[in-house]
């Protein structure tokens, strides 16, 4: 294997790794190779060549004169060396079609390529045939509920019927935007403003059937009918804008009072769940040990089953502590006469949880 060989696959090689890693890591995926599809003639312009009259030479001695004397001269005019002869040979672009006029009478149409001419009696008319833009000037129109608007849209069209677009018509391109602007505003007086942001598509499209049925008299097919832009006035870009905010705030307020609903739900099957008896034992429980974590010098009393009952007879039953300033000592020897009432197994178990100096 030569030096350059090896010098290839080390270059390929090495960047073999490098492609996988980008393709993994999700960096650029190659595409697929690009496909050249070679032209074929089906792809190009259908043939428009006929002979529309056959008959088209003139029957008198004048026309006869003429046409002979334009064959001469074409003749003379084929030499390149003959400057003051006219050629006879024109020739017709791809995308267009050549329409042959004898005498000013349509006679035959022709496809592109070199085509013979009589300089003196014929004249050659070349048609584009190829897909056209015309863009429409912006136009005011006034909707069903009274609001002004400026639009911009756009044709595409193709003449498939080149004889009629030249001799039917004086300006096919003038005539179907002076159309469109016409059915512009008459499709759009008879709609509201919402329908118009909303259905764009569907506007365009009424407006293409429409402006369709008349074109097709003028040998023109109208592919499409797009609306480019819709402008509005800045008053109504304002109030526009204002209904929109309002209609979220209007929208959040909802979501909020149905969040509050929920809320006041929750917290009245909260509450009766921790108005029974054990929920507010625990509840004693929990404020205990936090009262507990501090310290400072407390006393803490735990209620009996008996919940509020027993404590006016606990306050009644403890003895204040001496004000002439005695010691703690003193209280530790303080007597707790029926400290739970009625109940002897509370005031055993509430002289038992007494708890002083924590």
């Amino acid at each position: 294997m030569s030096a350059p060989a090896y010098a290839e696959q080390g270059s390929s090689s090495g960047k073999a790794p490098a492609a996988e890693q980008d393709t993994a890591d999700g960096g650029f995926k190659p595409q697929q190779p690009m496909a050249v599809q070679p032209p074929r003639k089906d792809d190009l312009q259908r043939s428009y060549a006929t002979v529309v009259d056959a008959e088209a030479n003139p029957k008198g001695w004048y026309g006869t004169m003429i046409n002979a004397a334009g064959a001469v001269i074409g003749t003379l005019g084929a030499f390149p060396c003959c400057v003051i002869c006219p050629n006879p040979y024109k020739h017709v672009n791809q995308g267009h079609v050549g329409l042959v006029t004898k005498f000013g009478k349509f006679y035959q149409a022709v496809d592109p390529g070199l085509v013979k001419v009589n300089p003196l009696s014929e004249k050659l008319i070349t048609v584009d045939v190829k897909i056209q833009i015309a863009e429409v000037p912006q136009q005011t129109c006034m909707t069903k509920d009274n609001v002004t608007l400026h639009l911009t849209s756009v044709i595409y069209y193709h003449i498939v019927s080149p004889h009629k677009a030249a001799f039917g018509i004086s300006n096919v391109r003038q005539a179907l935007i002076e159309r469109t602007q016409t059915t512009l505003r008459h499709v759009l007086g008879a709609r509201i403003l919402q329908d118009v942001i909303e259905r764009r598509e569907e506007i365009a499209q009424s407006i293409g059937e429409i402006i369709e049925d008349v074109a097709a008299g003028w040998g023109v097919q109208v592919e499409s009918m797009l609306i480019k832009d819709i402008i509005f006035s800045q008053e109504l870009q304002e109030s526009l804008s204002m209904a929109a905010q309002s209609k979220r705030i209007g929208e959040s307020k909802i979501i909020a009072a149905k969040a509050e609903v929920e809320a006041a739900k929750l917290m009245r099957q909260a509450a009766d769940i921790l108005s029974s008896a054990p929920a507010m034992q625990i509840r004693y429980l929990e404020a205990m040990q936090a009262m507990a974590k501090s310290a400072n010098s407390k006393v803490i009393f735990l209620p009996g089953a008996n919940g509020a009952g027993a404590m006016p007879e606990v306050g009644q039953n403890f003895h204040a502590p001496n004000t002439t300033g005695e010691s703690s000592g003193s209280r530790d020897n303080a007597t707790f006469n029926d400290f739970g009432g009625h109940d002897p197994g509370f005031q055993t178990a509430m002289n038992a949880r007494v708890v002083e100096n924590i």
